[in-house]
């Protein structure tokens, strides 16, 4: 077993038996650090031999920014005073897309909290819409993260706004998260 080389991310493994039985299984902990931010999962390659014949299978394994996200609680004066600092055009990330699977109440507050931010209530001046907050925690620097997610119930439709006080961070997340929704 084998990671592909990705300098953003700091990979330990334990050492596992060599040679596994037919039918037997093991485990293989992985303990990952993020150094800095990435946009691309890493890939973990296994090569084996089955019946004699080379194997190799590269699987991407679940591992987003967002996985390094430390739930950070706040007041809504907190928040928009936050939010208002993060004004510059390159922190902000937005998008309007169609719900794809549907805009039930606790679905969603289970996918934002999925996110590992915190969900923040009672914060936005329209209790429709969500705002989470949260800290990405790398080893070089904390990548302050708030969202707002603004529902449109009768256009199935919603504006996903995130200000980030790294672009990189914005923009990638808000890729991500638009795919959830």
């Amino acid at each position: 077993m084998v990671l592909d080389n990705q300098p953003q991310l700091n990979v330990q493994t334990k050492q596992v038996e060599p040679l596994v039985e037919g039918g037997a299984q093991i485990q293989q902990v992985l303990n990952i650090e993020c150094l800095t931010d990435f946009s691309d999962a890493p890939l973990l390659n296994i090569k084996f031999r089955y019946g004699g014949a080379l194997q190799n299978l590269t699987l991407k394994l679940p591992v987003t920014i967002n996985k390094f996200f430390q739930p950070t609680e706040m007041t809504s004066q907190d928040f928009f005073q936050r939010w208002k600092q993060l004004s510059q055009p390159q922190q902000e990330a937005q998008k309007i897309f169609k719900a794809s699977h549907g805009m039930d109440t606790e679905v969603l507050k289970a996918k934002l909290l999925g996110l590992g931010s915190a969900l923040l209530d009672n914060v936005d001046p329209n209790p429709e819409n969500y705002v989470c907050a949260g800290v990405i925690q790398t080893k070089g620097q904390q990548v302050g993260c708030l969202l707002r997610l603004e529902p449109n119930a009768q256009a199935q439709m919603y504006r996903l706004t995130l200000r980030c006080s790294k672009d990189s961070v914005s923009k990638r997340l808000c890729e991500l998260l638009a795919e959830q929704f």
